[in-house]
């Protein structure tokens, strides 16, 4: 229901990784001062006399009783490349991430990028590879997205494949999905030696799963979508380790109501349900599986948020795609869709973390395919190529998830 495909990698024989958090709060004392006017010119000496006096006596008990030292230090997250693995930690959903905020920050050049091959990994859909499509500037694979206020970890292949030994990851969620999906497996290969032993166990292809239409429904329906049910193949998703979620570029007139899809709760069709009301009452439906469903002690659950698109010209059909980021987010930062899912996780009760990835893609017109898929006759400034913008999701998604080593 809230996306058109979902997607599994399974991992073998690992140990069981453990949850903690750190946080850190802070108070802000404001004093109010109030002034007065002396005339009298001996009242200005009696006060500065009383003022010196004030200051040796507290030089004095400074010098007597020294204050220790702070015990409260900013935190970082640490480089897993250079810290030795040891106790497994992965943080708590829907906690305070005050030292923080991962997803404030700016795109930062960095030589060492990109981080894999696409044309040396199968896994990536030759439509995303669009070095091997022939686009000729590498520019938009060189950068690097850093916080303000701490660092991403390095992604660790290796190591991140020994903590998933025998966990199982699932993706669901639309084609925006499917791009994460393969920028991982794509990430990880490069910590496997030998590249054959990584396939695909069923090798079946990704399929849409799409609604009947209700009896007697007008003509111009020719899909129905269900608001209040979640897909049957659902059960395949519970017993996962981490969860990712996301949707919303599916919910747009064109895609919908252009298409004959319209909205159905129940035994009743809403042909005049606007498309972000049908959106939220499906988040709701989310929520509330998640919570009756789902064992968050066992699996970890992540929302992603809206990916910013870059569609530009009266109708929203034109697609430039830059050679270097936006320097400013040109107002793409922020997405109906994004406010919706951040509020829906917010109520709940079930602990969820949300990847709000809209505001660092906002930058990012020059990481779109463009013309440089397989269907070169048909631009995309929706998707992204590879390697690019979304293997960023995926560090930023383990940095939940790697060990915190000497933490604070």
């Amino acid at each position: 229901m809230l996306g058109l495909f979902s997607f599994w990698i399974s991992f073998t024989k690992f140990r069981t990784l453990f949850s903690k958090a750190f946080g850190f709060g802070h108070k802000i004392v404001k004093d109010n001062c109030n002034a007065w006017i002396f005339v009298s010119f001996n009242g200005l000496v009696t006060i500065g006399s009383l003022i010196s006096f004030l200051l040796v006596l507290s030089w004095a008990y400074s010098y007597a009783f020294p204050s220790p030292p702070s015990v409260i230090q900013s935190y970082e997250i640490p480089n897993s490349s250079h810290s030795p693995v040891q106790n497994y930690e992965i943080l708590k959903s829907n906690v305070s991430r005050s030292a923080c905020n991962v997803f404030e920050g700016s795109w930062i050049r960095d030589d060492s990028y990109p981080l894999y091959d696409a044309s040396h990994c199968p896994f990536a859909e030759r439509g995303f590879n669009c070095l091997a499509n022939g686009r000729k500037d590498k520019g938009y694979t060189k950068w690097r997205w850093k916080p303000k206020d701490c660092d991403i970890p390095r992604f660790d292949a290796r190591g991140i494949l020994e903590q998933l030994r025998g966990k199982r990851v699932v993706f669901v969620g639309d084609s925006l999905s499917r791009t994460q999906w393969e920028s991982l497996i794509c990430l990880l290969m490069t910590g496997v030696e030998d590249k054959k032993s990584v396939y695909e166990i069923k090798g079946n292809k990704i399929t849409k799963r799409i609604s009947s239409v209700p009896k007697h429904a007008p003509q111009r329906v020719k899909t129905a979508l269900r608001l209040d049910m979640i897909d049957d193949i659902s059960h395949e998703w519970i017993d996962s380790d981490v969860l990712i979620f996301n949707s919303g570029h599916w919910w747009t007139r064109t895609k919908l109501f252009d298409m004959g899809w319209y909205f159905q709760v129940g035994n009743s069709l809403r042909l005049g349900m606007p498309i972000n009301s049908a959106f939220h009452t499906a988040l709701l439906t989310w929520a509330s599986w998640v919570e009756n469903t789902i064992n968050t002690n066992r699996t970890r659950i992540f929302f992603r948020t809206f990916e910013s698109s870059h569609w530009s010209g009266q109708n929203r059909n034109a697609c430039k795609v830059t050679r270097k980021p936006w320097k400013r987010t040109n107002g793409r930062d922020r997405s109906p869709i994004s406010d919706m899912i951040n509020r829906v996780v917010k109520n709940m009760s079930a602990p969820v973390t949300v990847l709000h990835v809209t505001p660092m893609g906002a930058y990012r017109s020059d990481g779109h395919v463009g013309t440089w898929s397989d269907k070169p006759s048909v631009p995309d400034c929706s998707h992204w190529c590879l390697p690019g913008v979304p293997d960023m999701w995926n560090e930023i998604l383990f940095s939940y998830l790697l060990p915190k080593v000497g933490a604070n």
